[in-house]
């Protein structure tokens, strides 16, 4: 995979900040966070991931909240007209026959940058999924960065980035953590949200 594009620090310009404030307060949501807490790199979790609408109300409360990320998405995503847009949302079209050193080279962009976040869906598709992909962990531990428990709970119509959590290279374990926090947060279409497990080796 190829990183053809410039990753900007973890904040958001003051118009995409200022709009995403208005759309929130349009749509009745509310961002929850703090970027002061947050240190200049990090990979967030962004669960549950069961609509197309997720991307929108992600992009809107963490751009409300002041934070410019970066996401993957396949590269079928980004057409024309809408594929210059979504690059400047912090978009990164991948591959997926490059799928397989996308957690090497990510890891070793973050070590390269001074800040950056990344974003990741580690259920990877909208439907239910029986096991979460392990990217996010692996990217994480391998860059050294922290995890931010990033979520989306439309029954509170709230959004944003939660806790931190510095992995320990057992992810069995880290993953109780991960569960015990999400299994209060309510996805737009619960019956697709999958337990959160890996596949067993």
């Amino acid at each position: 995979m190829e990183m053809n594009y410039e990753l900007g620090p973890p904040k958001a310009n003051k118009l995409l900040k200022t709009l995403a404030r208005w759309f929130l307060g349009l749509v009745g949501w509310k961002a929850e966070g703090d970027l002061d807490l947050l240190p200049k790199k990090f990979v967030a979790i962004m669960s549950p991931h069961t609509s197309n609408w997720d991307l929108l109300f992600a992009l809107g409360t963490v751009s409300a909240l002041g934070i410019k990320f970066n996401w993957f998405a396949k590269k079928e995503a980004f057409r024309w007209p809408i594929s210059g847009l979504l690059k400047q949302l912090g978009g990164i079209p991948i591959e997926r026959s490059t799928r397989q050193n996308m957690v090497e080279q990510t890891a070793a962009m973050i070590r390269s940058r001074e800040r950056i976040v990344i974003g990741i869906a580690p259920e990877g598709t909208r439907s239910n999924s029986k096991y979460w992909k392990t990217g996010f962990y692996r990217i994480a531990h391998h860059a050294a960065v922290p995890l931010a428990f990033g979520f989306l709970d439309y029954k509170r119509k709230s959004g944003g980035i939660g806790p931190l959590m510095e992995t320990t290279g057992d992810i069995e374990e880290d993953l109780k953590v991960i569960r015990n926090y999400y299994k209060d947060v309510t996805a737009k279409y619960p019956k697709l949200v999958g337990e959160i497990a890996i596949k067993p080796r």
